[in-house]
């Protein structure tokens, strides 16, 4: 948690594409955040254009905790839309990104329900190898 889920049209992106969204997945949710990087999560799928709104060759849907402010998650997708289209070679308006807010307990990470954001201190020293 978070997890973002990539839909990207079928034969568009290559595996050093999808890394390099995949990082800059985790450096953005991270630095507006201040989540720590072990929390984020992308997946990668690829899609048929009919499987894709329309004019878009990439949608990012974001599964994000519950307590981040507007003005963070505007900022999330804008940057997003940004990374994506740079990493694909494609404008922003065939991007699309959608963040949705959940409860952190309805997450779990090392066996334990999620922290709420800004209570991860003590989550991470339990989980420290």
């Amino acid at each position: 948690m978070p997890l973002y889920r990539c839909a990207i049209r079928e034969g568009l992106s290559s595996e050093a594409q999808r890394a390099q969204i995949a990082k800059d997945v985790v450096r953005i949710h991270c630095g507006v955040t201040g989540a720590p990087a072990i929390f984020v999560h992308a997946f990668f799928s690829e899609r048929s254009p009919a499987e894709l709104p329309e004019g878009q060759v990439a949608y990012v849907f974001g599964t994000i905790r519950w307590g981040r402010t507007d003005e963070q998650k505007a900022e999330i997708v804008s940057q997003l839309r940004s990374s994506v289209a740079t990493a694909l070679g494609c404008s922003q308006d065939e991007v699309g990104v959608t963040t949705v807010d959940i409860p952190s307990k309805w997450n779990m990470e090392g066996g334990e329900i999620m922290p709420e954001p800004g209570e991860e201190a003590a989550w991470l020293e339990r989980h420290r190898a």
